[in-house]
């Protein structure tokens, strides 16, 4: 059975009621049961391949017609496809990776993993992981906004494993000085309602594919890439208020405006979205 069958089920018989109660809001933690309703799974991939408890594949489990190719790299997506102007990613939000985060819950046996970073002042937050289905949908040819929207707490954009990207903030736009101590080895970890995601670089993605890949898209539709560029790492002082600039990408020889991860805050984005932004609902 595919993960993605896995987790729709997961989603229908159990979570309904919790997912609509749910809010998609900032990282105010509160207590968790420590369970979360499910499905075990074995860490099969949506190919059928298993990795050893953490889940990769190459594209979505369900692509339509007329995506981009460079879409079709979010291969942590349960469909992707055109709906007008837009592009419409679906995601589970669940990170195929292992994490401390998955303690106690019914996917545990195949995902628990200790916390077994660099950071000696790791401190497990209350929540744990669980499943939460989002709907992105951004511009598929995105353009500037004037405006240049602030981010809103929640969702701001989409990693290539479906995980979402928040922005430079902990709740009440508090800095993240003191809750990066709570993110995993990989650099993400869930907020109150279990909905995993990241605000720095995710570095399950980067090892895997490295650091100068594109690694997903915010809600405006600029791609957002790795630390590094050109075989050098990118500092905030080679990026805009937004955390960005323009020029050609391997996806984008014709060049694009685009995101740049860095490891100083904002670490992501600045001061709000260069382009028009798209929804999240969930």
């Amino acid at each position: 059975m595919n993960r993605s069958h896995l987790f729709t089920t997961l989603a229908v018989t159990f979570g309904f009621i919790t997912f609509i109660a749910c809010q998609q809001g900032t990282d105010t933690v509160k207590p968790s049961s420590g369970t979360t309703s499910g499905t075990t799974t074995s860490g099969t991939t949506s190919s059928g391949t298993t990795t050893s408890g953490s889940t990769s594949s190459t594209t979505a489990t369900s692509v339509g017609t007329g995506v981009p190719d460079v879409y079709k790299k979010i291969y942590g997506a349960t469909e992707i496809y055109v709906e007008g102007t837009n592009i419409v990613i679906k995601t589970t939000s669940l990170p195929d990776h292992k994490s401390p985060y998955y303690q106690g819950t019914t996917w545990a046996s195949a995902l628990y993993e200790a916390y077994n970073g660099t950071n000696t002042k790791f401190n497990l937050n209350p929540n744990r992981i669980r499943q939460s289905n989002l709907t992105f949908k951004i511009p598929m040819n995105p353009a500037v906004d004037a405006s240049h929207a602030s981010t809103p707490g929640g969702p701001i954009g989409v990693s290539l494993n479906g995980v979402p990207f928040f922005n430079q903030y902990a709740a009440m736009s508090a800095p993240l000085t003191n809750e990066i101590d709570s993110f995993d080895q990989y650099g993400g970890h869930p907020q109150q309602q279990g909905q995993y995601h990241y605000h720095i670089e995710p570095t399950y993605l980067t090892k895997a594919k490295g650091k100068d890949v594109l690694l997903g898209f915010l809600l405006d539709g600029f791609p957002v890439y790795g630390p590094t560029e050109n075989g050098k790492t990118v500092t905030n002082a080679s990026l805009d208020k937004y955390h960005g600039h323009t020029h050609a990408t391997t996806d984008y020889p014709n060049g694009i405006y685009h995101y740049h991860i860095t490891s100083e805050d904002p670490y992501l984005n600045g001061s709000g979205f260069y382009g028009k932004s798209g929804t999240v609902s969930q």
